[in-house]
């Protein structure tokens, strides 16, 4: 219990630091680094549910980043500048290793590498490593489950016409 309040402490002063000096959020948008981040994530956690050909998954996870970047814009400023510290953590390479355990950058991980990071963080003991998990997995599933040109592909029909 101690250990998890140390790393959570560390965790957040750390990320408080680097979003002073890398934003996850730069001028109300994803920074660089958050996009690179989200594209990668969105691999991971879409694998199976993005176009097979290569052209409709880097189109679809185009969509992806656009949709987060209008979800976050719409955010109360607390929960953006929360954001901005996660993802600014998960974009440097000390909070990538410490938050997800990955030591290849996100870029550069395979789809593997990725899931096997997110499992940990999902299963971790430390609370702030499950949050981190949950928030990444709801603005992924959520951004890219709502367009409805995603639905056809995992046999969704849409809403029932009333």
């Amino acid at each position: 219990m101690a250990l998890g309040a140390v790393s959570a402490a560390v965790l957040a002063i750390g990320g408080g630091t680097l979003s002073l000096l890398s934003p996850g959020l730069d001028g109300g948008r994803l920074s660089a680094g958050a996009r690179e981040l989200f594209v990668a994530i969105g691999r991971a956690m879409l694998e199976g549910s993005l176009p097979s050909d290569v052209r409709g998954s880097t189109a679809a996870l185009a969509g992806l980043i656009e949709r987060i970047d209008a979800l976050q814009a719409a955010l109360p400023p607390h929960a953006q500048a929360e954001l901005s510290q996660l993802l600014s953590l998960l974009a440097s390479s000390p909070g990538r290793h410490a938050l997800a355990g990955l030591s290849t950058p996100w870029p550069q991980a395979t789809v593997a590498e990725i899931q096997d990071a997110l499992q940990s963080m999902r299963t971790s003991g430390i609370s702030l490593r499950q949050q981190a998990y949950h928030a990444l997995h709801d603005i992924v599933g959520g951004a890219y489950f709502s367009d409805a040109q995603t639905w056809g592909r995992i046999g969704y029909p849409g809403p029932v016409k009333i």
